[in-house]
């Protein structure tokens, strides 16, 4: 009776183990996604933001004489798409601009832009498995 009792306590001393054992490998597993997600979001806002400041460099860059920057598309290693649209606010603006407003009272607000930033993850990659990740940011910039 002895060796049996001792048996089945070591059985049960297996299972509680395996099964602690897989609820540690379950959460390692759920951690490591989460990890990887939580990077791919930084890496998103990130690129916004630099896609912004690009945006406002080629506004800077661009000649506003004779037309307007409608919109930037950039592609980031073949992970993210980075979509700029630029919208503008103000008089004289050429003919052509996305324009929002152009009855602004004021001299100091006219020549403004409004700069959305969408960023995503490639189709591809979301096809794969990875849960998609879209981060959008907007910015007034004083031009």
């Amino acid at each position: 009776m002895k060796k049996s009792f001792s048996l089945l306590i070591a059985i049960v001393f297996v299972l509680i183990l395996s099964f602690l054992l897989l609820y540690t490998l379950s959460n390692l597993s759920s951690s490591v996604q989460k990890t990887s997600q939580i990077y791919l979001h930084e890496q998103a806002q990130l690129l916004a933001r630099s896609g912004t400041e690009f945006a406002i460099m080629a506004i800077q860059g661009h000649d506003p004489s004779s037309s307007c920057l409608h919109s930037i598309n950039l592609n980031y290693n073949d992970t993210f798409d980075v979509n700029i649209t630029i919208y503008y606010m103000g008089r004289g603006l050429p003919a052509g601009c996305n324009t929002l407003a152009n009855d602004i009272q004021t001299p100091e607000s006219n020549g403004t832009a409004i700069i959305d930033v969408k960023v995503s993850l490639r189709r591809a990659l979301t096809n794969s498995g990875a849960t998609p990740i879209s981060y959008f940011r907007r910015t007034l910039q004083k031009l």
